[in-house]
């Protein structure tokens, strides 16, 4: 039988003349009474998985496993990762670091086309278990993401990225019906901003050639992590996980790699404005 082991983040804090605490993961400090359990043998049950010593060290353990601070491990579980499908498009620089992240989390990357996308976004070989990962190193041009923004509807999640000058934008998971899709994240900028027709035009290609900057090695892997981070919420079990990062848009500065963080939630759809000369005089 497998024995518990504290929980990744937890541990036990020996406190010099005072009673022993409990560091949760979270990083709170929680006083532990062993009552007649000896530290020692838990502790070594706890960390060096030493089969409990007599009832009252299973006992106390048994609580740690309730309370969340100590878990039985898996020997046949992998990575957060294990069982997904990470089908990856656009620039390499961003998905050649994002690949290995998410298979060191034990997904299976695959690089697609947007002809693949265009497939699953119709509902042909649509997965629960995949996600769709876009990133550009350049402003996303309208329409291209037009197709991809129907696969949450067939049960395919969706994550992209792209550079806009010296910024980087990595835009919230979308894995159900109703999560926030490219085309909400450009209306909600739009809506923020006052220079809502020259944002619109720069999208649209008016502007003079981009000149950088390119992100860089360290800016690569800023965003990879964050990616891979956005990929992990939502691969965790039980209902609504992950929702945080389905409602987050960032923007990385490619300058100084600083990371704000903006809500962003999904636009609903409206009734068509009447033609002219429509209604009632």
């Amino acid at each position: 039988m497998t024995s518990s082991r504290l929980a990744p983040g937890a541990g036990i804090v020996t406190v010099p003349g005072g009673r022993p605490a409990v560091r949760t993961a979270e990083g709170e400090f929680l006083h532990l009474d062993t009552g007649t359990a000896d530290l020692a043998a838990l502790t070594r049950h706890l960390v060096g998985g030493e089969a409990a010593s007599d009832a009252e060290v299973a006992r106390v353990a048994a609580a740690f496993e309730r309370e969340g601070h100590a878990v039985r491990p898996d020997p046949e579980e992998g990575g957060a990762l294990t069982g997904r499908t990470v089908l990856l498009l656009g620039e390499a620089r961003l998905t050649g670091p994002l690949a290995r992240y998410a298979a060191a989390e034990g997904a299976r990357t695959r690089h697609a086309t947007p002809e693949h996308v265009g497939r699953l976004a119709d509902g042909e070989g649509a997965d629960a278990s995949t996600v769709v990962v876009w990133c550009l190193d350049e402003p996303a041009p309208p329409a291209l993401w037009d197709a991809a923004d129907r696969l949450p509807a067939h049960g395919t999640a969706w994550l992209r990225c792209h550079r806009e000058g010296a910024h980087l934008w990595t835009e919230p998971l979308a894995a159900a019906p109703g999560d926030v899709t490219s085309a909400h994240v450009r209306l909600r900028r739009l809506a923020a901003t006052s220079a809502h027709r020259q944002l619109a035009a720069y999208w649209a290609g008016h502007r003079t050639p981009d000149n950088g900057p390119h992100p860089g090695e360290a800016a690569c892997a800023l965003v990879a992590a964050l990616l891979t981070a956005d990929l992990l919420a939502w691969a965790a079990p039980g209902p609504g996980s992950g929702l945080p990062a389905r409602r987050r848009l960032r923007r990385v500065d490619l300058r100084d790699l600083t990371v704000t963080e903006h809500p962003v939630l999904p636009v609903p759809p409206v009734a068509p404005l009447p033609g002219r000369g429509s209604g009632p005089a």
